[in-house]
């Protein structure tokens, strides 16, 4: 068994700048933790098989449903239903967690684009 490190999440954020592409920073529970970068308006989705939770670290952040807006602090989560159409979006750049499983795409059922994320992309704490 490793040693339980603690996991400096300003020193994480630090080490990347792109937008909308989410790192892996920890696992557990087949659950991936990332960390993403985000400016700007994400493409509509929905995850059919997972939930999704954003916890915000730094900025504003925004969920959008196709009725209603949930906007995001720096210490607020929202939990995104298995299934429910929804599109992130930040007016200035945010630092948020997500946590959902492993082999979800970021980008769900909508087409592959530059907002798809390759898989696996671990950050070295």
């Amino acid at each position: 068994m490793t040693s339980p490190e603690a996991i400096d999440l300003t020193r994480s954020f630090a080490t990347f700048e792109e937008h909308w592409r989410p790192k892996i920073v920890a696992r557990m529970n087949g659950q991936d933790i990332r960390l993403v970068k985000t400016q700007g308006v994400f493409p509509w989705h929905r995850h059919l098989e997972a939930e999704e939770m954003f916890l915000v670290f730094r900025g504003q952040f925004r969920v959008e449903f196709r009725d209603q807006v949930v906007e995001l602090s720096a210490g607020q989560m929202l939990v995104v239903p298995r299934g429910v159409e929804h599109r992130t979006a930040s007016d200035e750049e945010a630092e948020v967690l997500i946590f959902e499983s492993s082999d979800v795409v970021n980008t769900g059922d909508a087409e592959v684009s530059v907002f798809t994320a390759p898989s696996g992309v671990r950050i070295q704490t």
